[in-house]
């Protein structure tokens, strides 16, 4: 499983996607270098007690000079020292509230940013893609690994930025106390950083194995639960549990490895530091016996060490942390890098409302193109005329309608719309002149109201009501609990199916397009809901090129041409004398 992209490749994407947030990160990165200075003064008064209080030396001089009267007397002298443990925990803790504040607002606004941009471009790629890869991959990317944004660049780099200045202004001080000391704990620091080399690519290759393994358990979720009602018919709830159980141990196993691999680099930067540490309190002893260092002066040397193990053992530590996001950094840009099949043409042509002559010119496709789904498809629609299209399942029938749609490109011939190919018009504008019912209803979790607006937002409370009356919802609707502020509930799933399909009717109605596309419209219905719904669907294919789906013969008795397909292929066409085919 080798990374498709570098750390610097991914690192360099990171900064350009977090652009707009760098004023943020780099206030972020000014209160993180304030820890060096902090951590500096951390250990000062307790030498100024041991040395200074106790053992009578006298006071360093720019202490004298910062507080003159702290040497008049042992009373003065501990006020100040317990001053200043005071002072360095408030500036502690103060750097400590900034930073988490501005890391709170930069990560989150960058994760919101590139989320947004994520769900953006899924909405943009084709249906072969989806088809093929399923939501809930993409849905793990979007909400989980767009996360790593922020902990790579708010609590990742900007650290390991902090741990380096701490190291080195720790490392200079120490190095003026005692070199010899100094040389020590910057001698294992090689060693910590070959460690880090080793772990980190084993680390990355575990963590994108977690990553796709909970994408993977979290699709066994998202499936049951979005079909929640077939699971319970069939009773099927235990070998779903199962599923989901046998999914997440492969993850919790490999998610063992890595801890254990984790774990066995923890060990080896521990066991190193200890090392480190041993051989400087050796060191500073011998120092002090020859009277190199005073007592108080080796208990701020060791309080430094213990200070400059710490920076490297967080930059070793975060080294290797970062590559779990990192993992899920490279998933989230593999997702963005898939490519847009369905795009507007250069200078493609606006338009406002088609008259809606529809012409198949020997159209092919195929989802694969060893395996054709459409072969040589040609007719004419002229505007206003009622298409009906039969055959069995898999012959085409939605495909041929959302290759019109440019739900897909067709792979040969062309589709044309009043003598212009559908590929030449901008895309949005293409959509905007169909409107679409399908056999299964698609409602949002919203009020009816917005459900049936979804196609024209813009739409008045009187156009809304008016569409419910041609599509003869209006009366359900009143008769419920909060009329059309009712909400639909997840998928509509609180109404029944000839209530969703009138929905989809008066949507259909209210965006008032020139060719509109019934799939399988009263499919599963009973005679009463049926008769309804065929009455709302003469009247919205009045005027309007119209193609009609369905299995039952007698849905398409109302039709002006009818195509038979078999195969994919045009088998038989019926059609009065007055309409010509190509």
């Amino acid at each position: 499983m080798k990374p498709q992209y570098s750390d610097r490749a991914l690192l360099q994407r990171i900064a350009r996607e977090t652009r707009a947030y760098w004023p943020h990160v780099f206030g972020i990165f000014l209160l993180s270098l304030l820890s060096a200075p902090v951590a500096l003064l951390a250990p000062m008064p307790l030498k100024i007690i041991i040395d200074n209080l106790i053992g009578g030396r006298p006071l360093p001089g720019w202490i004298q000079a910062a507080a003159p009267g702290a040497a008049r007397s042992p009373g003065m002298l501990l006020i100040c020292a317990t001053a200043l443990i005071i002072l360095v925990t408030l500036l502690t803790y103060l750097q400590g509230s900034g930073t988490w504040l501005l890391q709170t607002c930069a990560g989150e606004g960058m994760v919101l940013d590139f989320r947004a941009k994520l769900f953006a471009h899924v909405q943009r790629l084709s249906l072969a893609y989806h088809d093929a890869r399923g939501t809930a991959d993409s849905t793990y990317r979007i909400e989980h690994d767009a996360q790593s944004l922020q902990f790579l660049t708010v609590n990742g780099v900007i650290p390991l930025i902090a741990s380096v200045w701490t190291l080195a202004g720790l490392i200079y001080v120490t190095a003026r106390m005692d070199a010899m000391v100094a040389l020590v704990a910057i001698g294992i620091s090689p060693l910590l950083f070959l460690f880090t080399h080793v772990f980190r690519g084993r680390l990355r290759r575990r963590w994108k194995g977690v990553r796709q393994l909970e994408s993977s358990a979290n699709a066994v979720v998202q499936e049951v639960l979005s079909s929640m009602r077939l699971v319970k018919s069939f009773g099927r709830e235990d070998h779903e549990h199962t599923r989901f159980v046998r999914r997440s141990t492969r993850r919790m196993r490999e998610l063992l490895r890595v801890s254990f691999l984790q774990g066995a680099f923890d060990v080896l930067i521990g066991i190193t530091i200890g090392a480190g540490s041993a051989a400087t309190l050796y060191i500073g002893v011998l120092h002090v016996r020859a009277g190199a260092l005073s007592l108080g002066e080796l208990t701020l040397l060791m309080a430094y060490v213990v200070q400059l193990f710490e920076p490297l053992k967080a930059i070793s530590r975060k080294l290797a942390e970062l590559q779990g996001a990192l993992a899920s950094a490279e998933r989230a840009f593999a997702l963005l890098d898939e490519k847009t099949e369905i795009t507007d043409r250069p200078q493609a042509r606006a338009a406002a409302r088609v008259r809606g002559d529809v012409r198949f010119e020997n159209v092919s496709f195929g989802y694969d193109p060893a395996r054709p789904v459409l072969r040589g498809v040609s007719f004419e629609a002229p505007a206003g005329v009622r298409v009906g299209i039969q055959g069995p399942s898999g012959s085409g029938k939605s495909t041929l309608v959302a290759a019109l749609t440019r739900l897909y490109d067709v792979t040969g011939g062309a589709i044309f719309i009043d003598g212009v190919d559908v590929r030449d018009y901008r895309l949005a504008d293409l959509r905007n002149q169909f409107a679409i019912v399908l056999q299964d209803s698609v409602l949002f979790s919203c009020s009816i109201a917005e459900n049936i607006a979804y196609g024209r937002p813009c739409a008045t409370p009187a156009e809304i009501v008016r569409a419910a009356r041609l599509a003869n919802a209006h009366e359900f609707i009143m008769n419920l609990p909060k009329g059309y502020d009712t909400l639909c509930g997840e998928r509509g799933l609180q109404l029944s199916g000839g209530e969703r399909q009138r929905l989809s009717l008066a949507r259909a109605f209210l965006k008032d397009a020139p060719i509109l596309i019934l799939d399988e419209p009263t499919s599963a219905m009973d005679a009463a809901t049926e008769v309804l719904v065929m009455e709302a669907i003469e009247r919205l294919m009045r005027g309007r090129t119209t193609f009609l789906i369905g299995h039952r013969l007698n849905t398409l008795d109302c039709c002006d041409l009818r195509l038979e397909l078999r195969c994919g292929e045009i088998s038989a066409i019926k059609m009065p004398s007055a309409l010509s085919v190509a």
